[in-house]
């Protein structure tokens, strides 16, 4: 069983069933239509509270962050658009894998012929693609008609974060992996998930673009993995990342995908050895 959950090499496990459980994914969180309606209008008012906030401090500090006044205000309406979309609340499988684990349902989980990481990445991607078009569009109008925003008006930007926000959520998905696999070893992950939840807030660009931080705090925030969270698919959105440097925000968000997988396959079969030895 280790071998098979490790190598991912299990009866079943093709592209079908992968783009089968995303959609059921999709399906499933397009069924919760009143928390769906109250976390759009909560992201449409905060955006106009951190809009507002970014105008006046715009006005007082011009050019900020090498941001103009138009590029600050669309970065708080997409990254509030993406809030939810790259979960850096957290949630989403987390909370099913947890359950799963205080129950002892993870064992059937990982006889199941597939991969274990691929069914829950799937499932994550297929919500993600939910909350993008759900939680994502309405704010983004609101903002739209509200504020002028630097949209750009040219397709190939629109795809190019198109792949970028893709990446994010895999990104996102290979911390929160990390994170809800902890529950083998200490049976609950929350006290992980609270830690990690504050660092995302701060080190994403959530609250703040990353280049407004000071000296050595913005050289590591920008290097470590969060900012491949928020910070480049709005960047790279506003333009603030063109060519070669939206180049180079997209092969940093494939590095950090690429290193948390297979940090997370590696967890994971350590993680099924203790499964194991507790079985017997």
């Amino acid at each position: 069983m280790a071998m098979a959950v490790q190598t991912g090499r299990r009866e079943g496990g093709g592209a079908a069933v992968y783009l089968a459980v995303a959609a059921g994914a999709f399906r499933r969180y397009a069924t919760y239509r009143a928390a769906t309606l109250a976390g759009t209008v909560t992201n449409t008012v905060f955006g106009f509270i951190l809009a507002y906030t970014f105008l006046a401090l715009w006005q007082a500090r011009p050019g900020l962050g090498g941001y103009d006044t138009a590029q600050a205000v669309t970065y708080i309406w997409i990254s509030q658009a993406l809030l939810v979309t790259v979960a850096v609340w957290g949630g989403g499988f987390q909370d099913d894998v947890q359950e799963r684990l205080r129950t002892g349902d993870i064992a059937v989980d990982l006889h199941r012929p597939v991969d274990f990481q691929g069914w829950w990445l799937a499932t994550d991607l297929g919500r993600a693609a939910f909350h993008l078009l759900a939680r994502g569009t309405l704010p983004t109008l609101a903002g739209a008609l509200a504020f002028h925003l630097r949209l750009p008006a040219s397709p190939l930007v629109w795809a190019v974060f198109l792949v970028s926000v893709a990446l994010a959520v895999t990104v996102s998905f290979g911390l929160r992996f990390l994170v809800v696999l902890t529950g083998f070893w200490l049976q609950d992950s929350d006290g992980v998930r609270a830690v990690v939840l504050v660092v995302a807030m701060f080190l994403s660009g959530m609250l703040l673009p990353i280049g407004l931080f000071p000296g050595w705090l913005g050289s590591l925030a920008a290097a470590l993995p969060w900012a491949a969270v928020i910070q480049t698919p709005v960047d790279i959105l506003v333009q603030h990342r063109t060519g070669a440097a939206a180049a180079t925000g997209i092969a940093g968000q494939l590095a950090w995908a690429a290193a948390l997988l297979a940090a997370g396959r590696l967890t994971l079969a350590l993680a099924v050895r203790k499964v194991v030895v507790q079985g017997g």
